[in-house]
């Protein structure tokens, strides 16, 4: 989320000269009609989505009430999930209508500028590296690829069986870490294995970090949360790589899942220092 300083915020109030300020979604060189963009919904409360020229590139913007996205109120509503939730939401479908026609740059969430000059000016001062980035993203989308180990099954009665001496039974308990052990390296290097061959198919890639078991909704633990960066050319290839790869992974216990295609937004990033520099540009 990129929100405006405090002390550079617009005012509201009686001495409020600039009631909306300008939120941006996306960055392209191939801009949907404006029609397309003016049909899709935006945050609440904010005017119709528009298309603002930056040199050779548009910028995909909303005028949005000041009052609502300043710093401290924006920060409030997204600490409620709902609230997030629609802005997550809103800020996507602005991403997905510029993607329609070509390649996009994700901006973060809630990524604002005072008006369309400033938002006009941070773009243009990167658009070198905002255009190489395009140039690297034109007809190719994300694909997400996940690895679920196997559970470790924990019978409760296989530390208690056999005999009763503490000695036994402490033998029994190792040997069952170990074994769990055995399994979870195994499963890793199973994931690893999967990572590794997709790679050679895909023209970039990624690890997120592993998803929590409450997130996921499984007991089986993440071992793989990549993204893969795929020539729309050698979809079908990459596609059929994750099959063989998920049918080979099965008879381990190992579960391998896929989705997509997806916009491209694990890739849709400069480097750290690009992306601070366009960032602040607007401030």
């Amino acid at each position: 989320m990129t929100t405006l300083p405090a002390d550079r915020a617009p005012t509201t109030g009686p001495d409020a000269s600039r009631p909306t300020v300008t939120c941006v979604f996306a960055v392209t060189d191939t801009p949907p009609p404006d029609e397309a963009v003016s049909m899709t919904p935006g945050h609440d409360g904010g005017g119709p989505l528009r298309v603002l020229a930056a040199g050779p590139l548009h910028l995909i913007v909303q005028d949005v009430p000041a009052a609502a996205f300043g710093e401290e109120a924006l920060a409030e509503r997204l600490n409620r999930p709902d609230e997030l939730e629609r802005c997550a939401r809103a800020h996507h479908r602005g991403v997905e209508t510029a993607a329609s026609a070509g390649p996009v740059v994700p901006l973060p969430m809630a990524t604002l500028y005072l008006d369309d000059r400033n938002a006009v000016r941070a773009v243009t001062a990167r658009s070198a590296s905002l255009r190489t980035l395009l140039d690297r993203l034109r007809h190719r989308t994300e694909w997400a690829v996940k690895v679920h180990g196997p559970g470790i099954a924990r019978a409760s009665g296989a530390a208690g069986d056999g005999p009763a001496d503490g000695r036994s039974y402490l033998r029994r308990v190792s040997e069952r870490r170990r074994t769990e052990r055995e399994e979870r390296e195994r499963a890793l290097a199973r994931a690893h294995a999967v990572d590794r061959e997709l790679r050679r198919h895909a023209v970039a890639a990624t690890r997120h970090r592993p998803q929590s078991e409450q997130l996921t909704g499984r007991s089986a633990p993440q071992l793989l949360n990549a993204a893969y960066l795929v020539d729309d050319g050698r979809r079908a290839e990459f596609v059929r790589a994750v099959g063989e790869l998920a049918r080979d992974a099965h008879r381990s216990a190992v579960e391998v899942t896929m989705s997509g295609p997806w916009i491209p937004y694990s890739f849709a990033r400069s480097d750290e220092a690009e992306r601070d520099a366009l960032e602040e540009a607007g401030t």
